[in-house]
């Protein structure tokens, strides 16, 4: 689905902010990716884990062009979790933690590619009004006061796309989201999630034995992937193989280019190419993206 340049505003998205000359070390040993690691203007995507692996938040990580803030967005289902985690484990370290959801808005540019790489961020003035330019696998991501959003997205001179028709770019493109595929059920590997969101390489962090032991020793029990439909159905629809249940729609939309489209947390078994049952629908397992 190809779209002109175009706004999604994501006001809904989850968002704090960590001053203090520890919070580096601080989230390294709350969150999967290496945090220390990062530059001022640069970012990453993490993952908060419970003890045993399972993904409690989905987290994009900016450290900003001065360096002097770690900036965290994350689905607002999961940021109540974010916050109670981070809130228990600051005590002792020289870091504060500041709430951005109400005081923020992030406005997200699809359609046209940014000239800055992934995850990089840069201060700007758009409207009168100082932003936040990030780079995103989208385009770019906007971040402004949330009283100078109206002057930012005026400014920006695009029109705006519903977040369901953004929606369906994702699904397209077979990015889980959290509420949706990713849960407190699922290890980051079942979602393909360790190449962007783990390290393997930086000290001890909240769930990193299973998802090492996982890494290294074992295969997921379950698979990211996309399902090609033979009509709509619904989130939460059963998937059968022959007789057994082997996971459930989650992610379902209608593209104007691939028709019945959804993603979903499928076991091993249920291999691209397979045909499943979805309700009175049938669903083809495909590799991601489609």
């Amino acid at each position: 689905m190809a779209v002109p340049a175009s706004i999604v505003d994501r006001t809904h998205r989850g968002r704090l902010a960590l001053t203090g000359t520890d919070v580096a070390a601080f989230l390294d040993g709350q969150l999967s990716n290496d945090i220390t690691a990062l530059a001022p203007g640069t970012g990453c995507r993490a993952a908060l884990l419970t003890p045993k692996g399972k993904m409690l938040a989905d987290v994009r990580v900016l450290r900003t062009p001065d360096g002097g803030e770690y900036w965290l967005e994350t689905e607002r289902v999961a940021l109540q979790a974010l916050f109670d985690a981070l809130r228990r484990g600051v005590i002792g370290w020289n870091v504060e933690l500041h709430k951005r959801t109400l005081e923020q808005t992030t406005l997200s540019l699809v359609g046209e590619p940014s000239t800055l790489a992934l995850h990089a961020s840069v201060d700007d003035v758009i409207g009168g009004a100082p932003v936040l330019r990030v780079g995103t696998p989208e385009g770019e991501d906007v971040i402004c006061m949330t009283t100078d959003a109206g002057a930012v997205r005026a400014a920006l001179g695009v029109p705006e796309l519903p977040e369901d028709e953004a929606d369906v770019l994702r699904v397209e493109a077979g990015v889980p989201r959290y509420g949706a595929e990713l849960d407190d059920s699922v290890i980051p590997q079942e979602a393909a999630l360790n190449e962007t969101h783990v390290s393997f390489t930086k000290g001890c962090y909240v769930g990193q034995e299973t998802v090492a032991r996982l890494h290294w020793r074992g295969k997921p029990n379950r698979h990211l992937r996309g399902l090609r439909l033979s009509e709509p159905v619904a989130p939460g629809t059963p998937l059968v193989l022959g007789e057994r249940e082997v996971g459930k729609v989650a992610s379902s939309v209608v593209s104007p280019r691939l028709g019945p489209i959804a993603l979903a947390l499928v076991r091993r078994e249920a291999g691209p190419g397979d045909e499943l049952q979805a309700g009175g629908a049938t669903a083809v397992v495909s590799e991601l993206p489609f």
